[in-house]
């Protein structure tokens, strides 16, 4: 069984950081893209950022891209997610996505596993 656990997440100031995790566990993660996601309330859930499964090709939501920076480890079966500059507009629960290609993919349908979410507040 495949699950995916956030962490990281929290309340931070406009302008401020967070690291966000994801740890994966039952299947061989280094096969497949992982993502991540997020949905504000009131709103559809969107692709913020994608990588495949050795980490070379990564892909961003124009509303992120230059601020917020995917990685993997292999290794550890982590995926992170670094997000700076944040702005009150980031605010959303984010989920971890567990990809059903090697190459990753900007939509749902492209993702078999999701993680609960984590919270992440940015104030003005």
């Amino acid at each position: 069984q495949v699950q995916l656990v956030e962490s990281g997440g929290g309340l931070v100031q406009a302008g401020g950081s967070l690291r966000l995790s994801c740890a994966a566990s039952g299947r061989t993660f280094s096969n497949y893209a992982m993502g991540w996601f997020r949905q504000a309330p009131g709103k559809e859930r969107e692709f913020v950022a994608t990588i495949n499964s050795s980490g070379g090709t990564t892909y961003y939501a124009d509303s992120v891209k230059g601020r917020f920076s995917i990685s993997r480890d292999n290794a550890k079966n982590l995926v992170a997610l670094q997000m700076n500059s944040l702005k009150p507009e980031d605010t959303a629960v984010y989920y971890c996505a567990g990809g059903r290609y090697s190459s990753g993919i900007g939509t749902q349908r492209g993702y078999d596993y999701w993680g609960q979410g984590t919270q992440v507040t940015v104030s003005s």
